[in-house]
């Protein structure tokens, strides 16, 4: 029986990968969490997401989960390779290699191996990653999964937030205590719509008639390797085909034409053999219908009071470049760590307001670069043309040019340094600008950079680890120059409590993007703060940075 007045710090509406990290990295805080979860416990997610970035593995290294992400999915020697064929069993036009996971760390001379991390992306579909970090949040001390449970509203004052709580199995209602709110809910979120936030931009650009199948025999058809990733391009119905478990199963996407309105009213059995290339005489099972709409949709708001929202409660745009879940997740790291700064008590409740100032923009940004994108592709496969299966010459002509044209549209997509490393905060009251503008990127390119806003730039230490692995829980400083005085710092921030955790870098060992010999970072990688001293009044850095001085001018804390 579930307890009548749960207590915590935090409640999480959502069992998700993203209500599920947010938990993770609260608990490595000390900060006691339940999560409410609609589904039952271990009752299995729809075959959603199929990719996991290089900065949420980053995260799931910082909280001791990434190893078991990385064993899971896939067969270990399967190509996590994205190929474009005329249909899943027909000619191939192009290839973009991405190693397997069993080379994923040693791969070289692809576009997909360069990645300047730790820990580089992952392809998983979301039936084998949320079990993992399900079964790694429940462990933890301090987290309380209450499964079953639905939250159906909630009062909130100056001390914290009272959440109504319904039993679905026996009816019953009941309270959570906490200090705060966080809605992970998803698309259809109960918590953004009881809050009054509201989400705005493009209700429908794609819609897409989504079918997971078991078809035994079908991989033994495919012409040349096999691929994480199909793209069945052809007159008749142009679509994706998603390789689940590498053996039978199979996701397939059919990407209904801008005259297509109604999922039901395209035969699904036909779409589905127009893109396999298969026959009637070829059997395969429908396990579910997971049919979606890639819209851009951003919610007007991230937070009433002590209640946020996270992931899809808060955004929704088309999953390209695989950034739906892996943009949610991180929302969680960074609301994760100001949450965890505010309780612990080092922090005042106004570091809160950088959540929204921070990821809100980003989001936007982000959703315009995935939108962009599949109006082109929306474009390319409206204009396929009709003889491009044609044997001889012309057909072969045919099939060159749409291959390297859509290598080019979509390498960057699947090769998406630029989303994953470029993005910074601008504008947040706990960034200190020195005046410098982030430099501009791309969805497949960035620039390295510790302008502030940015993420720190990725490098290996002397002793093997990963700088990522020396950072602190709180706020880090690389220093590349002993010689210089940080001792007025480290003072300021044992009188406020502040978690400082200091790195000495020799200058030799750091790459092109680090020109200052002082450089101060967040727990989530963000460089918050850099100079060649200290500032003359680290009293104020150290109340900036805790949320505590936000209309301090950045002369004052130049350095």
């Amino acid at each position: 029986m579930k307890p009548q007045t749960p207590i915590a710090d935090v409640l999480i509406v959502g069992a998700g990968p993203v209500g599920l990290t947010l938990a993770m990295d609260l608990a490595s805080r000390g900060v006691r969490v339940v999560i409410a979860e609609t589904r039952r416990r271990g009752e299995p997610p729809s075959v959603k997401c199929n990719h996991v970035s290089a900065r949420t593995m980053e995260q799931f290294r910082r909280l001791g989960v990434a190893q078991k992400v990385r064993l899971a999915g896939l067969p270990e020697d399967y190509p996590n390779d994205v190929v474009f064929r005329t249909t899943f069993t027909g000619q191939e036009l192009t290839r973009i290699p991405i190693p397997s996971r069993r080379d994923r760390y040693t791969a070289e001379g692809g576009p997909d191996t360069w990645w300047p991390t730790p820990e580089p992306p992952h392809r998983i579909n979301q039936i084998y990653l949320e079990p993992i970090l399900l079964a790694h949040a429940a462990a933890l001390p301090g987290v309380s999964l209450l499964d079953r449970t639905q939250i159906t509203g909630f009062t909130q004052d100056d001390d914290g937030v009272v959440a109504t709580a319904l039993d679905l199995d026996d009816g019953r209602t009941f309270d959570i205590r906490c200090r705060y709110l966080v809605g992970c809910d998803g698309g259809s979120s109960t918590v953004r719509k009881i809050m009054g936030a509201k989400l705005e931009g493009t209700p429908v650009i794609q819609r897409v008639q989504s079918t997971y199948i078991r078809a035994p025999g079908l991989r033994e058809r495919v012409p040349g390797a096999p691929a994480w990733s199909c793209y069945a391009v052809n007159p008749r119905r142009c679509g994706t085909v998603f390789a689940i478990d590498g053996q039978d199963r199979w996701l397939v996407h059919n990407h209904l034409n801008p005259d297509e309105p109604d999922f039901e009213s395209i035969d699904r059995d036909r779409s589905i053999r127009n893109i396999l290339g298969v026959g009637p005489d070829f059997d395969y099972e429908v396990i579910s219908k997971e049919d979606w709409v890639g819209r851009r949709l951003v919610a007007d708001r991230f937070r009433q009071g002590r209640v946020f929202l996270a992931g899809d409660a808060a955004h929704l745009w088309v999953p390209y470049a695989g950034y739906g879940m892996n943009a949610g997740i991180a929302d969680a790291i960074n609301l994760g760590w100001l949450l965890g700064a505010c309780l612990q008590g080092w922090a005042d409740e106004q570091v809160l307001d950088a959540y929204e100032l921070e990821r809100q923009p980003i989001t936007e940004q982000v959703s315009h670069f995935a939108m962009d994108h599949a109006q082109k592709m929306i474009r390319a496969r409206s204009a396929v043309p009709p003889d491009i299966e044609a044997p001889g010459p012309h057909g072969e002509a045919l099939r060159a040019a749409m291959g390297q044209e859509a290598y080019e549209l979509n390498v960057q997509q699947f090769c998406c340094a630029g989303l994953n490393f470029g993005y910074f905060y601008a504008d947040s009251p706990l960034i200190v600008s020195d005046g410098e503008a982030p430099p501009p990127y791309t969805m497949g390119s960035f620039t390295a950079s510790t302008v502030p806003g940015c993420r720190a730039p990725h490098f290996w230490l002397e002793d093997g680890r990963s700088v990522y692995d020396a950072f602190g829980p709180g706020y880090t400083l690389l220093r590349s120059h002993r010689q210089v005085d940080i001792e007025p710092l480290l003072q300021a921030s044992r009188q406020a409590g502040m978690p400082l955790a200091v790195i000495d870098v020799p200058a030799a060992q750091l790459p092109e993007g680090y020109r200052h010999p002082l450089v101060l970072c967040r727990s989530d990688q963000h460089v918050v703060w850099r100079g060649e001293h200290l500032p003359g009044n680290t009293e104020a850095l150290v109340a900036r940075l805790c949320g505590r001085a936000r209309a301090l001018v950045p002369e004052a804390l130049s350095g």
